[in-house]
């Protein structure tokens, strides 16, 4: 059964007051690899329905969502059943809405799901091979991922809605490593397949950061000048927006929430003109236009599946000009209702320069790879805690010199913009923490005055 079927046989069979249904079908292909020779692939596939019952009871509107992962084509009704009663047994919904309306189907309602397949490492296993002789002959080991996955998402309503969405995601990540493996270093790439990924450059990248690592250089914890690539600025971005639910704000327990009540929407977060943004049609971070919500929290509502998303700036001129809303939160803040869009973009107005050329104009500073095991220390303010990680390095006079020890840092993301001392272009990128969540990020090299390094880490 198609899952668009599924989507229509689900609703026919609900007796509730309304309900909604999401059926998704994903397809994924992937490589390993380790020590210059390919270990393993995979191919898989997957399929699953989530049934959300809305009843209207004497005490008010209460939603029951059920899910089911794999299944037969047979438990569907009994899904439907189970949803039912789970709405009739929870209590009043305090985010109900009424369901979107139908407005116009998506194109290509009836197709067959989107796929893939091994033939998506048709160019990139050949280069792979290249990398892997020329490492093997300079006594240098690689390992990594490369990963592509499609997955073709139906959302189908009591009231004629029918959304659809597919979307292919591919993610690609490499280390080296010297053969005493005394040194190391990463690299990552995102996007829809693997037609961006340069591997060349991709390669003269890692053996340039494994020279760079040859001379040694002993610096203390401190706060240091710092240039962040594209995937660290991402890792620490992401958290940033993983926090704004205005919700949470509204209830004071976020960085976001206004002393007193209410929220920072309006405050100046950096003296520069930043621009933090979502857009589901960012050139080459294309996501879903619509809400796709298979549970209700902070963050999204069941009741809003469908809802059409746009361009939603979060920070525009540096000040924060929306939080994360449903239209449940958005009645109590009196804002827009800004729900979530699944990709994030950074950019500082007229900034062109490369990370090369951020490093060239530098006086001095540390030049990071990538950040690693982030974890929030404190919410109100946004502080984190992390590790730097395959390469810390000295930049003196616009020239990196050599290597670093390794860092914990603690920063908030949230502060740094407010220590913005120059950026570069905002190129697509991965976050190498949050690669497995959140892949569609563009972002520019940045460099943070005063990065508190906060001690000294024996992580390598």
């Amino acid at each position: 059964m198609k899952p668009q079927d599924a989507v229509e046989r689900a609703l026919a069979s609900s007796r509730a007051d309304g309900c909604v249904v999401i059926a998704d079908a994903g397809t994924s292909v992937n490589l390993r690899w380790a020590g210059n020779t390919l270990t393993t692939n995979g191919d898989m596939r997957s399929r699953s329905v989530t049934v959300i019952s809305v009843v209207d009871g004497a005490e008010g509107v209460a939603a029951g969502v059920v899910s089911l992962s794999g299944g037969r084509n047979e438990d569907l009704e009994d899904l439907v059943r189970r949803s039912e009663q789970a709405a009739r047994d929870a209590g009043p919904a305090d985010d109900a809405q009424p369901l979107v309306a139908a407005g116009t189907p998506s194109p290509h309602w009836d197709a067959d799901p989107g796929s893939t397949s091994g033939d998506a490492f048709a160019d990139l296993a050949p280069g792979l091979g290249e990398l892997f002789a020329s490492a093997r002959a300079d006594g240098v080991d690689l390992f990594g991922y490369a990963e592509q996955d499609v997955t073709s998402t139906f959302v189908g309503s009591s009231t004629g809605l029918r959304r659809r969405h597919d979307q292919p995601t591919a993610r690609f990540e490499i280390t080296a490593k010297s053969a005493d493996w005394s040194r190391s270093t990463w690299a990552g790439a995102s996007g829809a397949d693997f037609s961006g990924v340069d591997l060349v450059s991709i390669d003269a990248r890692l053996r340039r950061q494994l020279g760079w690592a040859e001379r040694r250089i002993d610096l203390p914890a401190g706060r240091y000048d710092t240039i962040l690539p594209p995937g660290a600025v991402a890792d620490l971005m992401v958290y940033l927006y993983w926090t704004t639910a205005a919700r949470d704000a509204l209830d004071g327990r976020t960085v976001f929430s206004r002393p007193g009540g209410g929220t920072r929407v309006g405050e100046t977060l950096s003296p520069q003109p930043v621009a933090l943004y979502s857009d589901p049609i960012a050139r080459g971070l294309e996501c879903s236009p619509h809400v796709t919500a298979a549970a209700s929290g902070s963050m999204s509502s069941v009741f809003d599946n469908g809802l059409p998303l746009e361009r939603t700036d979060w920070i525009r001129d540096g000040r924060l000009a929306n939080l994360v809303q449903t239209r449940h939160s958005a009645a109590l803040s009196g804002l827009p209702c800004t729900p979530a869009v699944d990709n994030l973009v950074l950019e500082l107005p007229g900034a062109t320069s490369s990370l090369d050329e951020l490093v060239a104009g530098t006086e001095r500073a540390l030049l990071l790879t990538c950040l690693w095991y982030i974890r929030e220390v404190d919410p109100q303010t946004l502080l984190l805690t992390g590790l730097t990680r395959d390469g810390v390095y000295l930049v003196e006079h616009g020239e990196v010199t050599g290597a670093v020890t390794n860092f914990r840092f603690n920063e908030s993301p949230v502060d740094l913009l407010g220590r913005v001392g120059g950026a570069g272009a905002s190129v697509p990128t991965l976050p190498r923490e949050w690669g497995d969540y959140f892949t569609r990020a563009s972002m520019p090299p940045v460099l943070f005055t005063d990065f508190n390094m906060s001690t000294v880490s024996r992580a390598s």
